[in-house]
């Protein structure tokens, strides 16, 4: 029997399996994707639940799905590598499962954050592993189209999310959306089961001291940022969680660089294109999920609209991703990324900042916005992944997309953090004055209206108008970073051109 004899049955059975799992591992990464955009949507109804949760409880509600995704999603990739592929990305949608529902069960906003901590755990076992396994099953001459196919899924999974989380929150009950996710997510692990085939160990390092030191850092951080309005700036708590997050970090940075096969090495962002495009990323998901997480709740409080129309009106910030992400490899190739990143991050901002200003205009006006925002994204996303990519050697391609999706995910924490906690501090201040008086001041608008019912709209303005100047916050803070990641992105494309130079005159020489 010849070679080609012998491997053909594995080829055309790999050709026939590698659609099957495609679907397979997309679903499961809207799954994961999508929780993180249909949370949002559930604010209103939470703040007014019987949880009554705090503003900053709300914060952690959202953002403890994110940061334990952010912090674990490298190590989840090399437990796919140790273990297997297949059996982790089960095990995740398996804990994905759990943290729903104990979600959907919870008594009170602790066992709340544990079942959002768990499905982040869940969430971060899953997504780098999804990618593992359709590489393994997918014939390299079609591995880029898959890669595409799922990139683009990926991408989507925001809008699924907020369409499918409005449809489930229709019912009236924030419960709903967790206690549906525990049979989809169940139905995706014997899917994974039945279509995914093992793949080979690797004896790659866990770091388990490296990853718990990541999270502390990242906690430490954001209980500073989110329980800064409400503690003081100035008190005990706020300012031992800032001490502790830079101790914590530099410890962090020693043990990585002590280490053998360290989780992320510190020594990687000494490469400008490494970090810039790092930071880009990281801003650029600080933005738009910051508005996320403020969109749902104008809409809803602003606008009044339903929860499954304000999960409908975000459509149009996808709408460029959808027409114009085919188009950008060829506009970077003839204007260059330092130029496309800088019209992105001149979009991004802009559009963050009409949006603030179009609160009390009619939606289409509100919408033109969201797709300038879109039109930045779309324009950005292609250019960073390439830039944190093409940073790294082809070895460490592993680290590159392990590094991307942290860096999303911890910007969209901060997002969240940042502008929940500017739009917080300005919602405050600009409460009608007998509400100022009260001890303790309310803090979200459900605690204001359940205090003074008469005084409605003016507590809905006050909401407004702090999420109008969260959003001016994220639109300069977007612009400023911007600045620095076009820059760094100029000196890296010079120094490319050096050197290529440099590599030519050699050549003609020899």
């Amino acid at each position: 029997m010849s070679a080609q004899q012998a491997i053909s049955p594995g080829a055309m059975n790999s050709s026939r399996n590698s659609g099957l799992v495609l679907t397979c591992v997309c679903a499961c990464t809207i799954l994961v994707v999508g929780l993180v955009a249909a949370i949002n949507l559930a604010v209103p109804m939470l703040a007014a639940s019987r949880l009554h949760p705090s503003s900053s409880e709300l914060l952690w509600i959202v953002d403890a799905y994110v940061i334990v995704f952010a912090c674990l999603v490298i190590p989840g990739g090399a437990a796919g590598d140790r273990f297997g592929r297949k059996g982790v990305l089960m095990g995740g949608l398996v804990t994905f499962a759990v943290g729903a529902a104990i979600s959907a069960t919870s008594a009170n906003v602790p066992i709340l954050l544990l079942g959002r901590a768990i499905t982040g755990v869940g969430a971060a076992l899953v997504l780098p592993n999804c990618v593992g396994v359709l590489v393994h099953a997918t014939a390299p001459e079609r591995r880029g189209r898959a890669l595409a196919i799922w990139g683009v899924t990926s991408g989507l999974g925001g809008l699924v999310g907020n369409i499918a989380g409005g449809a489930l929150l229709t019912s009236g009950s924030w419960r709903v959306l967790f206690a549906a996710i525990v049979p989809i997510a169940l139905l995706c692990a014997l899917f994974v089961a039945l279509a995914v085939r093992r793949s080979c160990h690797s004896p790659r390092n866990l770091d388990p001291a490296g990853t718990a030191l990541l999270v502390a850092t990242t906690i430490a951080l954001l209980i500073g940022i989110i329980e800064g309005p409400e503690r003081g700036w100035g008190s005990a708590v706020v300012i031992v969680a800032f001490a502790a997050s830079a101790v914590l970090g530099a410890v962090w940075i020693a043990t990585e660089l002590r280490a053998h096969h360290p989780l992320l090495d510190p020594r990687l962002f000494r490469i400008p294109l490494l970090s810039s495009a790092s930071l880009g990323m990281l801003v650029l998901f600080f933005g738009s999920f910051g508005l996320f997480y403020l969109n749902a709740s104008l809409l809803q409080y602003g606008r009044g609209y339903s929860v499954l129309q304000a999960g409908i009106a975000i459509v149009p910030m996808t709408l460029p991703m959808v027409i114009g992400t085919r188009w950008i490899p060829s506009l970077v190739r003839r204007i260059g990324i330092p130029v496309t990143l800088f019209a992105a991050f001149v979009f991004i901002g802009i559009g963050l900042f009409g949006l603030a200003s179009a609160v009390h205009q009619p939606y289409f006006i509100y919408a033109m916005w969201l797709v300038v925002i879109g039109v930045g994204l779309t324009l950005a996303l292609p250019c960073l992944t390439a830039e944190i990519t093409a940073a790294l050697p082809p070895e460490q391609a592993g680290i590159a997309g392990g590094l991307q999706s942290a860096t999303r995910e911890l910007g969209s924490a901060l997002g969240v953090a940042v502008v929940g906690t500017v739009m917080t501090a300005s919602f405050i201040q600009h409460l009608p004055q007998n509400l100022k008086h009260d001890v303790p001041v309310p803090r979200t608008v459900a605690e204001a209206i359940s205090t003074a019912p008469a005084l409605h709209t003016g507590i809905i303005d006050a909401f407004t108008t702090g999420a109008s100047t969260a959003l001016r916050v994220a639109s300069v803070i977007t612009c400023i970073a911007g600045v620095f990641v076009v820059a760094v992105a100029i000196q890296a494309n010079r120094g490319h051109r050096k050197q290529n130079t440099v590599a030519g005159s050699e050549v003609r020489n020899q």
